[in-house]
């Protein structure tokens, strides 16, 4: 069957950013999309986006200068983990990870077969759904504590503000999806950024700087909002490309990742905390 994309694709050659990131940097959020012919996508899913191979990936990966890399499962293919793992084992163990989207239907030695195979994260996806239900938190996080897995949440300011208490309660670290969902429109002292501050000064929580999903075009609101996070816990902070981006609808203007790169650069002008959130703290977090 042909498909109709719904959203705009990555470009094809990355604009070289400012500089370089260091030797060792991690890219903790992004997402393989196909070959289709392979990697069916769900018919469940609540969007449509083009082939994204690893081909495709990994010449922007080198444009950037990053050599370690997560990839996260989409909604866009439910439960089945077929593509994200078949990535990692692609591009190896020793420099990939891959955060995952089970439920309760998961037997032990399934989770156990991912976690040999390189996943160290269960995924909770609020806001495209076509995943895990929220009621499975903690009953998935018990589970997965044994394997020394996180739990990784996505969704917006509101909903992470209700489930903070159960996020603080988890038996497992848990990280924050695109810097927590919050809006940037409401500021760095807006309620659902100081509730996510709350989770992260209480040692368990780290955020991803995947930034620009909190505002729109030209996105100057976000730097407040990530320095906040920089400036409370330099040591949870950790950043992602997001590629391919497919919250961009087909007629949309595309970001380029080199200038995602240069925003980090903005947002954190100290070299030393710089390498921190692209290097040491993924180096800790994904057990490289």
């Amino acid at each position: 069957m042909e498909l109709t994309f719904t959203c705009a694709p990555a470009h094809a050659a990355t604009n070289p950013p400012r500089q370089r990131a260091p030797e060792g940097s991690c890219d903790s959020h992004f997402h393989i999309f196909g070959p289709y012919d392979r990697f069916a996508l769900s018919p469940t899913r609540t969007y449509t986006p083009p082939p994204a191979l690893i081909a495709h990936y990994l010449d922007m990966a080198k444009t950037l200068g990053l050599t370690r890399r997560i990839v996260v499962q989409a909604s866009v293919y439910g439960t089945d983990n077929a593509v994200t793992m078949d990535a990692v084992a692609q591009f190896g163990h020793d420099t990939a990870r891959a955060i995952v989207v089970v439920d309760d239907a998961a037997s032990p030695a399934e989770l156990q077969r991912l976690a040999d195979a390189g996943a160290v994260g269960v995924r909770f996806n609020a806001v495209s759904g076509n995943g895990t239900p929220i009621d499975q938190l903690e009953s998935l996080a018990r589970r997965v504590a044994d394997l020394g897995w996180h739990i990784q949440v996505y969704m917006k300011g509101d909903a992470l503000m209700a489930l903070a208490p159960r996020l603080a309660a988890l038996p497992v670290p848990i990280v924050l999806d695109h810097l927590a969902g919050v809006n940037a429109a409401d500021g760095p002292d807006g309620a659902a950024l100081v509730a996510a501050l709350r989770l992260v000064d209480g040692g368990r929580a780290h955020v991803k700087l995947c930034g620009y999903r909190a505002s729109a075009a030209p996105y100057a609101d976000i730097a407040p909002i990530a320095r906040r996070f920089v400036d409370a816990a330099p040591e949870r902070c950790v950043w992602g490309t997001d590629w391919p981006h497919t919250q961009f609808a087909m007629s949309s203007q595309m970001l380029d990742d080199g200038m995602l790169l240069d925003w980090l650069f903005d947002w954190v002008p100290d070299a030393a905390t710089r390498h921190r959130i692209l290097v040491e703290n993924p180096e800790l977090l994904y057990g490289f």
